[in-house]
């Protein structure tokens, strides 16, 4: 399993903890749309085979499909599209029948998946999957990261969002990075200053990326926190994945998006 998917998982173990039982921060069909890496299960943190794949889970708000692995066969499945914002209907699931080695994790995750009745959004941007009165969560759930290579960076990038700032629209000088993957140079604005310089690619890892050596023009500008905010993230990257919206996005080593960026 990658080695920041395990710590991931057990940063974030505690957020296992938090109450199913209010419902201030029920979780709608659109909040759960895309893709989620199963990381804990009735309170102890996932740790699948060597070998096998993490288990996930996918929910189309669209067809009402649900799918994704359970660490050793294919799920498949479906759900209510329509129910009320905190509550989730799934009809029984449906699996492969491949055998593997240690088949613990996934008779865990469809024993829980059977008990599902809600569903909540908890720390860390997580989804809390709860049965129908059980106060810790069934199942807890963490965006899962679409694969990417370096590849895909070639060309011409509009910066919509760094960190948790939203790039206003009008800047005078609008946020952008040019890649040249045949040459892991990248030219670009952070703002105000031009910013260029190399990156790091990883042969083992085709999605992993990092900005060592990035470099600014030391021109003054009134408001510099886009350009703080975006350099700081750029520091930050580690890894490379796609967004549901077609858009691309950069992630620091916990996995946690930090820059999102859109095909110009």
């Amino acid at each position: 399993m990658n080695k920041i998917l395990v710590s991931l998982c057990m940063a974030t173990a505690l957020a296992g903890l938090s109450s199913c039982a209010s419902s201030k921060h029920a979780a709608s069909m659109t909040d759960i749309n895309g893709e989620w890496n199963i990381i804990e299960i009735n309170g102890s943190v996932v740790v699948p085979t060597p070998g096998q794949e993490f288990p996930y889970i996918g929910f189309n708000s669209q067809s009402g499909r649900v799918y994704g692995h359970s660490g050793c066969n294919r799920l498949m499945g479906s759900y209510d599209t329509n129910a009320k914002p905190g509550q989730l209907e799934l009809q029984p699931m449906g699996t492969t029948r491949m055998m593997c080695p240690d088949m613990t994790v996934e008779q865990n995750i469809l024993t829980a998946l059977a008990q599902v009745k809600k569903v909540q959004k908890i720390e860390n941007g997580q989804i809390a999957l709860c049965g129908k009165s059980a106060k810790r969560p069934i199942l807890v759930l963490q965006r899962r990261i679409p694969k990417a290579t370096v590849a895909d960076l070639e060309g011409h990038w509009l910066i919509k969002k760094a960190m948790d700032l939203t790039i206003p629209e009008g800047m005078e000088k609008t946020p952008f990075i040019e890649f040249n993957t045949a040459t892991k140079r990248l030219h670009g604005n952070a703002g105000c200053n031009l910013i260029n310089g190399t990156y790091v690619t990883d042969d083992s890892n085709a999605s992993a990326i990092s900005f060592p050596q990035v470099i600014s023009t030391m021109m003054a500008c009134p408001d510099s926190n886009v350009e703080s905010t975006v350099l700081k993230a750029l520091n930050a990257v580690k890894s490379i994945g796609h967004l549901d919206d077609g858009n691309i996005g950069l992630y620091d080593e916990s996995g946690s998006l930090v820059l999102t960026l859109s095909k110009k």
